[in-house]
């Protein structure tokens, strides 16, 4: 159901977060390395056949001049995903943010965070959920163990606090 591609194997520690994510949601999902300039006519065919190999979401995740994402957007009919990856080549991450948030009207790119890859996957899972009552239930569960988490350190810390002796 969705796609994972970055442009190298040395963003494999970024996006293997997105992997995990749709992981623990019961999202299929397939990996690889698509490069943009490396191997354009790779990168051609997998944007132009994606879809009808029952692909509905691609992930895509790039450093430096960070131009796959775009570039199968620009070819796919498939809502993308893009990872911004502060790679070692990386102005701190920004050209790469930069070169997938602005894209040209008509060409959009879903841009998260940069390395944030995990909520690459999620925001896949929620994408695909509007159309699927078991996977957004799995959603709202692990929307709800967030919370829990959140307010049990509140708690945690709350308690460490010494009573309030004001009326």
């Amino acid at each position: 159901m969705v796609a994972i591609i970055m442009g190298s194997d040395s963003d494999l520690p970024v996006m293997q977060k997105a992997a995990d994510a749709l992981t623990e949601l019961e999202v299929p999902f397939e990996m690889t390395i698509v490069s943009a300039h490396r191997t354009p006519e790779r990168m051609f065919r997998f944007a132009q056949s994606a879809h009808e190999r029952g692909i509905r979401v691609i992930i895509a995740g790039a450093g430096g001049a960070a131009h796959l994402p775009g570039m199968v957007a620009a070819i796919s009919p498939l809502p993308v995903i893009g990872v911004p990856v502060k790679s070692s080549n990386s102005i701190d991450g920004w050209d790469s943010i930069l070169s997938i948030l602005q894209m040209p009207e008509g060409v959009p790119v879903a841009t998260v965070a940069l390395n944030a890859a995990r909520n690459a996957g999620i925001l896949a899972a929620q994408m695909l959920a509007t159309g699927d009552a078991a996977l957004l239930g799995r959603i709202q569960v692990y929307k709800k163990r967030l919370e829990a988490a959140v307010l049990e350190k509140a708690a945690r810390m709350e308690g460490d606090k010494p009573p309030r002796t004001d009326s």
